[in-house]
């Protein structure tokens, strides 16, 4: 299958001039093309859309708020930062009329979709590209090297110590201090979990022996925190600490690991993590709508950091309402325009989406209808 690919310079996402317009409010079809603040032909959409998710994305989505908002003054997207896993349930129980998700629906979920979504189910729309940093608090280290099977082994407590011989190795001429190691994991089902954990089980299948999951294994010792913000604070407010977290949150006091890639070690930013997503493909058995990526954690990829979590909207291909489809496709649109993705990448550290994913983004998008 050919491998879906995000330009190796994805530093703005363009939807082409011809792009599909938004379904303004009260019209199935509308015909002018979308302009970058999600309305159509001077026609605003109004109401409340629900979604529940991500915390990842929080600075993303704040952006996305305001930016919508700014065009749409009737109109008012609610987002609750509860975590990937309860967005995911969210959307199937019909609790929220989209869902964050640093993880596409399984295919269990996408079936369980169907009861609420119509027989075509919810469909997977990525809509931010961001790496996610192995985060320390070290003081006077701003920067470590770390290969995939010592970031196993610190996360399963088999390093104590952060100046192991292990690390050492890998960091020449870093004083490293003899202070313990503490790794601190999220509490709740989080996308960025499985993110991490995919990456450490392909990428280090020797020592991490536990599958991917978004929840953390229970029989790892350890810290753990609420959330992409509950962790960062508490890895902020400990000396020796550890976490995984979206780079967005990172910054203050810690300091952030580069990754062997290959012979290199690659260090943390947008544009690596948006290489590093040029060597996804499609998951199979999925609908032309659903557009989410099978990400390859072992590639070799000159330059490609392979930590990165591609974050969704989950949404339904159908709802029963006009004024919700209009909604949705409003916002939606909006988001995976070059101006949200631009929003978003000023405000996230966030990668935008290549102007071919944005496209089939936006197809996607169109497609949404009221359930017949």
């Amino acid at each position: 299958m050919k491998a879906l690919r995000i330009g190796r310079h994805a530093a703005i996402a363009v939807i082409a001039a011809g792009a599909l317009a938004l379904t303004s409010c009260g019209s199935d079809n509308a015909t002018g093309t979308a302009p970058a603040g999600g309305q159509t032909s001077g026609t605003k959409v109004t109401g409340t859309l629900t979604g529940i998710g991500a915390s990842s994305t929080g600075a993303a989505m704040d952006a996305w708020k305001a930016g919508f908002a700014a065009a749409n003054s009737g109109a008012t997207v609610q987002y609750s930062p509860d975590g990937s896993g309860a967005g995911r349930k969210a959307i199937i129980d019909g609790s929220a009329q989209f869902a964050g998700s640093d993880a596409y629906l399984k295919d269990e979920e996408l079936e369980s979709s169907k009861a609420v979504c119509g027989p075509d189910g919810a469909i997977n729309i990525p809509v931010y590209i961001s790496p996610i940093a192995v985060a320390f608090n070290l003081p006077g280290i701003e920067e470590l090297k770390l290969d995939a099977a010592t970031v196993a082994k610190i996360f399963r407590g088999e390093i104590a110590n952060w100046n192991d011989p292990a690390i050492a190795a890998l960091n020449e001429g870093v004083d490293l201090p003899d202070l313990k190691v503490t790794p601190v994991n999220r509490s709740d089902d989080s996308g960025t979990t499985t993110n991490f954990t995919d990456y450490l089980a392909s990428a280090a299948p020797e020592v991490w022996t536990d599958k991917s999951s978004g929840v953390w294994p229970a029989s790892l010792q350890g810290e753990n925190a609420k959330g992409t913000s509950g962790v960062v604070k508490t890895v902020t407010d400990t000396p020796g600490a550890v976490t995984y977290a979206d780079d967005s949150a990172v910054g203050g006091k810690l300091g952030t690991a580069s990754i062997k890639v290959g012979e290199e070690f690659v260090k943390i930013s947008a544009e690596a993590a948006a290489k590093a997503v040029e060597a996804g493909s499609p998951v199979e058995g999925r609908s032309a709508n659903d557009i989410a990526i099978k990400l390859d954690r072992k590639t070799t990829a000159s330059g490609a950091y392979p930590i990165v979590l591609v974050s969704y909207h989950v949404v339904c291909s159908a709802y029963d309402s006009q004024e919700t489809v209009d909604l949705v496709k409003a916002f939606e649109s909006y988001v995976v325009s070059e101006e949200g993705q631009q929003t978003a990448a000023d405000s996230a550290k966030s990668a935008p989406l290549s102007s071919a994913l944005a496209e089939k983004a936006a197809t996607a998008i169109e497609s949404i209808k009221v359930k017949s």
